[in-house]
């Protein structure tokens, strides 16, 4: 009989990049795969069409730490999607479950508890999301990027693994990606990523200096879902919503690139050696994460960083000048880094928790 395994996360493309890059070892090895999300996010658009791969979409609700008059009625979505999980777990009968985080998560993990299923989580920020600390009392071991979170969780849960990188990214072409955006190799090429949902004051911040930015680079900028100006036609120019089997091209063709701060997101650059100005999440509009990881990669000499509470035109021309003057000693910080073999890792435990 195959083995079976339950992967979950969503909400956002960073709580399913791992998941996407510990897939095809599970197919490829013989296992039955299935994928737990909700009924229309991210996680959703990502998944369907892999083959191989059953998507099953539950109920869920966002977990906010703010007032909202969806968290009277969250809470019930939630539960019907604890009883959807509970349900499709005790019929599917999976060897484990592996989650990523994200709101959707929980009723997954809490669904796998109920039945006596095995549960490994993934943490990729320095702290614990809501959702992952919601999650880790009904888990058997919890995988870490940063050596540091090991601290966050009870003892004997937390193994540090590392950052998990996807292997496509590191086969990305510079040729293919000068062409299919159009470009000349004999200019640099600055790309600019939101994230999945993108950042809608980097984009505006983007298009008003877009002149300037042309005279020295040229700009790949993902803007984001819903988020692309098709007024902005201009030379050395090229704008996405999103990207997937362009990433590892476009990637490679990168001197420089601007960015949100997302840990699965930065650990990709360093291993592709790519010099980053950072911009996180202002702490406004998440936990401040963003911040951390930020500042945890500017200690160690692999980036710079620009906090969104101070971006402005002219202070964003001048953190991309220094970064343009630092890059080849930025690179060669990141060359000294140790790059262990997280997916790896990542996939002996999974194994071994399955039994």
């Amino acid at each position: 009989m195959k083995k079976r395994i339950v992967f979950t996360g969503g909400g956002s493309a960073g709580h399913v990049t791992v998941n996407l890059a510990l897939i095809p070892h599970f197919l490829e090895s013989g296992w039955e795969v299935a994928y737990m999300g909700s009924t229309n996010g991210i996680e959703k658009e990502l998944v369907v069409g892999l083959a191989g791969v059953q998507y099953v979409g539950i109920s869920t609700g966002k977990l906010r730490r703010y007032f909202d008059w969806k968290n009277v009625t969250d809470p019930l979505r939630v539960a019907k999607g604890i009883g959807e999980a509970f349900l499709f777990l005790r019929r599917w009968k999976p060897d484990v479950i592996f989650s990523k985080g994200g709101f959707v998560s929980v009723p997954v993990v809490l669904g796998a508890w109920m039945n006596r299923l095995p549960v490994v989580i993934h943490e990729s920020d320095l702290t614990p999301g809501l959702a992952n600390r919601l999650s880790v009392p009904f888990a058997s071991k919890v995988c870490v990027t940063f050596p540091e979170t090991v601290q966050h969780l009870p003892q004997a849960k937390g193994v540090h693994v590392g950052a998990v990188i996807r292997a496509e990214l590191l086969k990305g072409s510079r040729e293919h990606g000068i062409s299919s955006c159009g470009f000349t190799p004999k200019k640099p090429v600055l790309l600019v990523m939101g994230g999945s949902l993108g950042a809608r004051r980097i984009n505006e911040v983007i298009r008003s200096q877009l002149s300037a930015l042309l005279e020295s680079y040229q700009v790949v900028h993902i803007c984001g879902k819903g988020q692309c100006d098709d007024s902005i036609q201009r030379a050395g120019y090229r704008q996405y919503e999103y990207v997937k089997e362009e990433l590892p091209d476009l990637l490679a063709m990168a001197d420089m690139v601007v960015s949100r701060a997302g840990s699965n997101a930065i650990f990709e650059y360093l291993a592709l050696r790519k010099p980053m100005l950072l911009i996180p999440l202002s702490k406004t509009a998440s936990r401040g994460d963003q911040i951390v990881n930020a500042r945890s990669f500017e200690k160690r000499g692999f980036c710079e960083v620009l906090l969104e509470e101070e971006l402005t035109e002219s202070t964003f021309l001048a953190a991309l000048k220094k970064l343009e003057e630092n890059r080849f000693q930025l690179m060669n910080r990141m060359k000294e880094d140790s790059h262990t073999d997280s997916l790896v890792k990542v996939i002996a435990l999974l194994e071994q928790t399955a039994g």
